[in-house]
């Protein structure tokens, strides 16, 4: 419960799948530069401190210029010269947030792994892959229950626990949902099928906790997800979190509020369905009938039938500790 306060498309890339970090959570993409026509990117790389920034980002998450330099030893002046190469390259993204006086960049690592191709020719080590991030107010459905509600990085949307309202054309601006039972569903575009390409691999990202009055770190929660449909399996939510504020929550939220959940990935393969590293379902994408329709229907939610029903809390750009809204990453078939 909340305090009472008053797809992009971004087309087909050179990355490649994601590794695992060291503690077994799901990595960001790779990244293949090409060393003949990418020298900026080579740059920006060309630097033992922005090494440096970019290993901090990746391990410990999220930070602004003033954690970073701390972090590292260094004056604030290095970190932000650096950290404005490593964001023109985008390597990095950086998001402004209100500070105690003021703004701060919040800045997070796009990138776990980075190939230099020094063979263009080479396209053995690409893969192809479409990645969309879609709003978070922007579903097409839903059926909650109180509590419930939704809030923008200004201001709570509407009146809070009302489940009606949550198909208020107001709610494109959100960037936190909330509800205790039932779910919210969204439609992605399909562009593998405007490729005629396979879909070799379908994976979803988001930032998720539960939801109880107030916060409570132990509330277990087990929250499933569905495309087109079918159930890929269940994730357990630990907790819903307010120890304290998340890095990117705006200072006019509350502490009594939620303030951050836990980063998580769903992938479905050929072989199952993961969340994480943990194998979830037998669901593999061939059961998604992905090339059948133009769009991907993802459904977030509760399954009434089983599991503990603590809730869920749903976090987008400017809540939370993580800048995104729900991402679809397309990995597509190598065509023979």
């Amino acid at each position: 419960m909340k305090a009472r306060t008053g797809g992009r498309a971004s087309g087909q890339s050179t990355r490649r799948s994601p590794p695992r970090l060291e503690d077994g959570r799901p990595g960001k993409s790779f990244l293949v530069v090409n060393a003949e026509g990418q020298h900026h990117l080579l740059h920006a790389l060309a630097s033992p401190v922005r090494l440096r920034i970019l290993r901090l980002l990746l391990r410990q998450g999220p930070r602004n210029i003033s954690q970073i330099a701390g972090a590292l030893e260094l004056p604030q002046s290095t970190i932000a010269t650096n950290v404005q190469v490593l964001e023109e390259s985008e390597l990095i993204t950086a998001q402004l947030g209100k500070a105690a006086k003021g703004q701060q960049k919040i800045c997070s690592a796009r990138y776990a792994e980075i190939i230099v191709n020094l063979d263009p020719e080479d396209s053995s080590r690409k893969a192809n892959v479409i990645e969309v991030e879609m709003p978070l107010g922007l579903y097409t459905s839903s059926n909650v229950s109180a509590p419930c509600g939704l809030c923008s990085t200004e201001r709570i949307l509407g009146v809070l626990d009302v489940p009606e309202l949550f198909l208020d054309p107001v709610r494109v601006q959100a960037a936190l949902i909330w509800f205790g039972r039932g779910y919210v569903e969204y439609k992605f575009p399909n562009n593998a099928k405007v490729l005629k390409a396979e879909i070799a691999e379908l994976e979803f990202s988001m930032e998720l906790s539960s939801e109880t009055p107030g916060t409570n770190p132990d509330w277990p929660s087990d929250i499933s997800l569905w495309v087109n449909g079918v159930k890929l399996g269940t994730w357990s939510s630990p907790g819903d979190y307010g120890d304290r504020r998340g890095l990117l929550t705006p200072a006019w939220w509350k502490l009594e509020g939620s303030q951050y959940g836990i980063l998580t990935s769903w992938r479905v393969t050929r072989d199952g369905a993961f969340c994480g590293a943990e194998r979830i379902s037998d669901v593999s994408v061939r059961d998604l009938a992905l090339d059948e329709h133009h769009s991907i229907k993802l459904r977030v939610g509760i399954d009434e039938r089983g599991g503990r029903p603590g809730g869920v809390n749903i976090f987008g750009k400017g809540f939370g500790n993580h800048n995104q809204d729900i991402r679809m990453r397309l990995v597509l078939a190598s065509r023979s």
